[in-house]
């Protein structure tokens, strides 16, 4: 069975590059636009991984990490920050929040992959 990953973006096209890179490579891809919308996605499905951006409109992607975390069934989901900061600060305040990996825009996609292949649970 093809493994889910959620992948949080404010930008569609984005989403969509994302998207076609994880389904090219057999995964099954769940979207959500925003920390807030992508919440309400983790309705108790399996997802096996998470790619969430940093700055978002409604709720950020560290903060959205934070509830992530917060939730029984997701609590030890891996996630990966998909994103344009590459600030240290914001990377310890991601890693101080649960975020595994961090890759910043633009990406290549096999490194993309790389990560995702390597920190998706069974």
């Amino acid at each position: 069975m093809a493994k889910t990953i959620l992948v949080v973006d404010d930008s569609a096209s984005l989403r969509q590059v994302v998207g076609i890179a994880l389904k090219g490579a057999g995964y099954q891809v769940v979207e959500g636009c925003d920390g807030k919308d992508a919440l309400t996605k983790l309705d108790g499905r399996s997802v096996n991984l998470i790619i969430s951006d940093v700055n978002m409109p409604n709720m950020d992607g560290i903060s959205f990490v934070k509830e992530v975390k917060k939730l029984p069934n997701y609590r030890f989901t891996p996630i990966i920050m998909l994103t344009t900061e590459s600030l240290e600060a914001k990377m310890k305040e991601a890693q101080a929040a649960g975020a595994k990996a961090w890759v910043t825009k633009p990406f290549k996609p096999d490194q993309m992959l790389a990560a995702v292949a390597k920190l998706c649970l069974p």
